[in-house]
């Protein structure tokens, strides 16, 4: 997931990740899943950082050091770094 990535090194802008946003909802929408599937720590990670990065402002994003390393936590697990972070607490649309 390099998107939050170039978006800190402001190689993608922050358009771009509500493009990304809206695409992997409208994508999800056409799963088909059994409500009781238990998440694995990737797709709590992986919905927790969607959801943040959609949630928060451009400015928080850019400027909350606490906030970005959270989200920088989440991101590092998803490419295969680490262990899931406890904060990374997402679910399912």
């Amino acid at each position: 997931m390099l998107l939050p990535s170039g978006f800190w090194n402001k190689e993608i802008a922050y358009t771009e990740l509500e493009l990304f946003f809206w695409d992997i909802l409208e994508e999800w929408s056409q799963v088909e899943y059994d409500l009781a599937q238990p998440y694995s720590g990737k797709e709590r990670a992986f919905w927790h950082l969607l959801h943040q990065m959609h949630f928060w402002d451009v400015e928080k994003l850019m400027h909350d050091q606490e906030l970005i390393e959270e989200l920088q936590g989440c991101a590092s697990y998803l490419e295969g770094h680490g262990t899931c972070p406890q904060d990374c607490v997402g679910i399912r649309p």
